[in-house]
C-alpha cells in the first residue's frame, strides 16, 4: 500500500516521524508515553491470558472494544517500566481508536521501523511489530 492510500491518520503520524531528528523523536516518546490511556476497571478484571503478547519482552497486554463499528484499543503496560513501548502504543491508539477496524489493517508492514528509525531500538522492533500484528488480529476479527 503507498503512502498516498494509507488512512489520514496514519499517514500523518508517519509523515511527523519522519520529519524529526533523533532527539524530537526522543522527546516525543516522552509526550506520548504519558498519554497512554488508562486501562478501565472492567478490562483489568479480565484474564490476561488472551490479550498478552508474548513476543514482547516487556509484559504487554492488548485489549480490544468494538463499539458502533469503530475500534479503541487499551493496552496494559509498565509505563515507568517501559516508556519507549508506552508511547508507541499510545501513537497508534492515537491513529487508530475511534475508526473502523479498516483503519487498523491499513496500517502498513514496514511502521514500525519507519516509526523507529534512527533510535537505536532496533532490539524492540519484533515486539512492537508483534503488538502491531495483535492489533490487526483484533480488527479483522472485528470484520
Amino acid at each position: 500500500m503507498s503512502d498516498a492510500a494509507l488512512p489520514a491518520s496514519i499517514a500523518k503520524v508517519l509523515e511527523r516521524f519522519a520529519a524529526m531528528g533523533r532527539e524530537e523523536k526522543m522527546q516525543a516518546l516522552v509526550g506520548y508515553a504519558k498519554k497512554l490511556e488508562p486501562l478501565p476497571p472492567a478490562l483489568a478484571a479480565l484474564d490476561r491470558a488472551a490479550f498478552t503478547v508474548p513476543e514482547c519482552q516487556t509484559r504487554v497486554d492488548l485489549f480490544p472494544e468494538v463499539q458502533d463499528g469503530r475500534m479503541h484499543f487499551y493496552a496494559d503496560v509498565n509505563v515507568r517500566q517501559s516508556p519507549t513501548v508506552a508511547a508507541f502504543l499510545a501513537i497508534v491508539f492515537s491513529a487508530v481508536n475511534g475508526q473502523p477496524p479498516s483503519v487498523t489493517l491499513a496500517i502498513p508492514d514496514d511502521f514500525v521501523p519507519r516509526m523507529m528509525q534512527g533510535l537505536g531500538l532496533s532490539a524492540r522492533e519484533t515486539g512492537l511489530t508483534a503488538m502491531v500484528q495483535r492489533l490487526k488480529r483484533h480488527a479483522r476479527a472485528a470484520t
